[in-house]
């Protein structure tokens, strides 16, 4: 199943209030907000989709309760990009003090930055294109980092700012850089079992 835009009518924008309203009339939903104003509704993630991303989001929450730089985010969490979409990668971290420089409403909210780090995991009912533009996205909003992981062809495609898309096989290490410094990610041990 790919994800589909629901349209709305051509004369109608939804707000950032409208998004929540909607949100919040449909908790069971996972709902994203592009910025040309489509509401994009996310299928829940086969079990191995889901697996592999808690697995995921646990190394994520070790090292950062290890460094204490930042915070993370889980698939549940949105973000207001500066384009005004509302987006939720399957994991973000931000550095303690952007986060730290957000109002507690803004951060009960979709907080309004984008993430200095996301990683999507493709899933089956992932469009490859669609999730490669949503990196693309992120990067034009401000991340300095990501990485979008394809467990089926057992690549990763790390994103910066500015520069050509790498592509890795699993057995490559990844490296948080100067971004997430002092995090590894092996790939190939993660997905193993």
């Amino acid at each position: 199943m790919v994800a589909t835009p629901l349209y709305l009518p051509q004369n109608w924008r939804v707000s950032v209030s409208d998004f929540i309203s909607l949100v919040q009339a449909n908790p069971d939903l996972r709902l994203e907000l592009t910025a040309q104003g489509e509401i994009i509704a996310m299928p829940p993630t086969g079990s191995e989709t889901g697996r592999q991303n808690s697995r995921l989001s646990s190394r994520f929450e070790w090292w950062n309760d290890r460094e204490k730089l930042g915070t993370v985010f889980d698939s549940s969490s949105g973000f207001r990009l500066p384009n005004g979409a509302i987006r939720s990668p399957d994991v973000a971290w931000i550095r303690l003090k952007r986060w730290q420089s957000l109002s507690p409403e803004e951060r009960q909210g979709f907080a309004p930055l984008c993430p200095d780090f996301v990683l999507e995991l493709l899933s089956p009912s992932d469009n490859l294109t669609t999730v490669q533009n949503k990196m693309q996205e992120y990067l034009d909003n401000g991340c300095q980092l990501g990485w979008l992981i394809n467990s089926a062809t057992r690549t990763t495609e790390i994103y910066h700012p500015q520069s050509s898309v790498i592509n890795v096989p699993f057995s490559i290490t990844l490296s948080g850089e100067d971004i997430l410094p002092g995090f590894a990610l092996n790939l190939q041990t993660l997905f193993n079992g």
